[in-house]
């Protein structure tokens, strides 16, 4: 009994791990296996008493302890009722300790996970559900209520998130406003059976997730990948970027069922023995001013837009603002001070121990970046996609690790060559390596299409590769516009001219009658105060601006890409999950719009 209790409290230390000697030649750094059973097991057996999650202003937390024993009791419910290796199992709530339990259970005993995230309409949710032929799903209270007739009509056992139980098909929930009081078999009480368990150890190779995207293209597929894509990456990068402490305290404000999130803002920080804290509620800022505050985070994971609005919102009033700021920002060594100032000022609202401050799913404006480097502000870029578990290419805090408009050198185990490379040296970023996916589940049509013969992954993005290997990122091959003449115009450098002009909150530049339109959306408001007129004058001025605005930043463009016509973007555009413009939304729906 006691040799028992002795192996049980073996720690798996990361000196054990890079001991490891593997036939494929991969290095291990904070894990012996590339599997999500392992993955529980490592971090239980170096943090067990420690910390894991806390819910901002709640009670609730897990220790890395108890988040092993809820994982193993969850999975042994989950094979007793029936579950089998391969059968697939949906995710779709808002982030929180449950939904990690939930997720590692499932990949822990070979059951496939199928996130989907919480934006995601009925629509599109049922289309997952039906697509990944799902047997069953996980759900919180908000989620229900959107989708509780797909669950009814696809016949899925349920499961509820916010305490895992298990609610069987015979008891009747008599209104989704009472999901949470509905009786239920609470699957983390389960007696543990470790022999279960054991018959159902998942290998490397094994299928984890199936992620469904809702790209800027419209078309949503089902990405496979596996234990191996999800940890290899991870594991990987726990060290290449930021030195991260056992205890370090991280504000997760991203939806888990996002790789980006899950893999680099969970599983990875989660290996070095991290404190991650939820909000518990959307991210507005009357709730996220008082975390940051309050929790004081090291490691923080957001989109460009946050850091873009805190940058117009608080940096550029002052710069623009202030006629001797304005004069010293021209001298470089005074310039780079004022800099550091509103840098620090904001690294103050962060809470003063932000050393890691990642951005990623979709392009930084060049502007923002621009200030967040002269500022010294501990930020972080990453590259890569959905398909590719997420990362590709990044930089960490450093300043040696930044190049202005590039996005960082390729991860170590990525191969990545530029096909079709144009004249500026510009081509289609293909790559290949242990975090690319196995392909798209049912879909061997798009597989033939994505793959290369020699197994090379299409990203669908031009890229450039300076000669010391940092990569920047062009636009999208199915963004790139053809000019009159045959050249290659990509959109985004266009729109980054445009949203660094004073009142523009964002753009998107688009072909329409053998020209380039310049969909302009304007802050209204901070027009209206700026030049002290009302509302309705402001509309009105916005009107005349962005026709001003054609004229400045054509003064800027080649004559092949400069912008034919403007028009004012009354609605904010529509987005993805990771704040990306649906642009293949663009300009049909001006068209539609003026049709109605």
């Amino acid at each position: 009994m006691s040799r028992k209790k002795n192996e049980k409290k073996k720690v798996i230390s990361a000196k054990v791990c890079r001991k490891v000697r593997r036939d494929d030649g991969y290095r291990m750094k904070f894990m012996s296996e590339y599997t999500f059973r392992n993955f529980y097991e490592v971090i239980e057996s170096r943090f067990s008493k420690r910390t894991m999650y806390s819910v901002f202003r709640s009670d609730e937390s897990l220790t890395y302890g108890q988040f092993a024993h809820n994982v193993r009791a969850a999975a042994t419910y989950l094979l007793k009722m029936g579950l089998k290796k391969g059968d697939k199992v949906a995710i779709m709530a808002e982030s929180c300790p449950n939904w990690m339990v939930a997720y590692v259970a499932l990949a822990s005993v070979s059951i496939v996970a199928v996130p989907i995230l919480p934006d995601f309409s009925l629509l599109e949710a049922d289309g997952i559900l039906k697509h990944s032929q799902a047997k069953a799903v996980f759900l919180n209270q908000k989620q229900y209520a959107k989708i509780k007739s797909s669950v009814e009509e696809n016949d899925l056992e349920l499961f509820r998130i916010e305490d895992l139980f298990h609610i069987p098909k015979n008891i009747v929930i008599e209104d989704e406003k009472h999901f949470t009081l509905t009786p239920g078999i609470s699957i983390i009480n389960t007696k543990i059976e470790q022999g279960v368990l054991d018959q159902n150890k998942p290998k490397e190779d094994d299928l984890a997730s199936i992620i469904y995207t809702s790209g800027t293209t419209g078309s949503s597929k089902g990405v496979m990948l596996t234990h191996f894509n999800i940890l290899r990456c991870a594991d990987l990068n726990t060290d290449v970027y930021v030195k991260v402490n056992p205890g370090d305290k991280a504000l997760s404000i991203l939806p888990m069922s996002h790789v980006y999130e899950f893999t680099i803002g969970q599983v990875l920080p989660l290996l070095q023995g991290v404190e991650i804290t939820f909000l518990g509620k959307p991210p507005a800022v009357s709730i996220l001013l008082p975390a940051l505050s309050e929790v004081r985070p090291h490691i923080m994971l957001t989109v460009p837009l946050l850091i873009e609005k805190v940058y117009r919102s608080a940096v550029v009033p002052v710069i623009t603002g202030n006629e001797k700021i304005k004069k010293l920002l021209k001298y470089p060594v005074l310039g780079s001070f004022v800099y550091k100032v509103i840098g620090r000022k904001i690294l103050s609202t962060f809470g003063h121990r932000l050393k890691f401050f990642g951005i990623g799913g979709a392009p930084l404006d060049g502007e923002v970046e621009y200030f967040l480097y002269r500022a010294a502000f501990p930020y972080a870029i990453g590259y890569g996609l959905t398909e590719t578990s997420p990362l590709i290419a990044g930089c960490g805090p450093k300043k040696s690790m930044h190049k202005l408009s590039f996005v960082g050198k390729v991860v170590e185990d990525d191969d990545v060559i530029l096909d079709d490379k144009n004249s500026e040296g510009v081509g289609e970023i293909l790559v290949k390596g242990p975090n690319v996916m196995q392909g798209y589940y049912l879909r061997d049509d798009l597989n033939s299409e994505v793959f290369t013969s020699d197994g090379y992954f299409r990203t669908g993005d031009l890229g450039y590769m300076d000669k010391k290997g940092f990569l920047s990122i062009k636009g999208r091959c199915k963004t790139m516009i053809l000019g009159p003449a045959g050249e290659n115009i990509y959109p985004e450098p266009i729109e980054n001219l445009i949203n660094a002009q004073e009142f523009v909150e964002e753009s998107l530049v688009v072909p329409s009658n053998g020209g380039l339109l310049a969909l302009i959306k304007i802050d209204i408001e901070l027009m209206s105060k700026k030049l002290k007129i009302d509302i309705d004058s402001a509309r009105k001025e916005a009107e005349k601006y962005v026709k001003e605005i054609r004229k400045t930043v054509n003064a800027q463009l080649s004559a092949y890409s400069r912008i034919s016509e403007t028009e004012l973007q009354k609605e904010p555009f529509e987005r993805t999950p990771t704040q990306k413009i649906k642009r293949f939304l663009y300009p049909k729906k001006k068209k539609e719009g003026k049709k109605d």
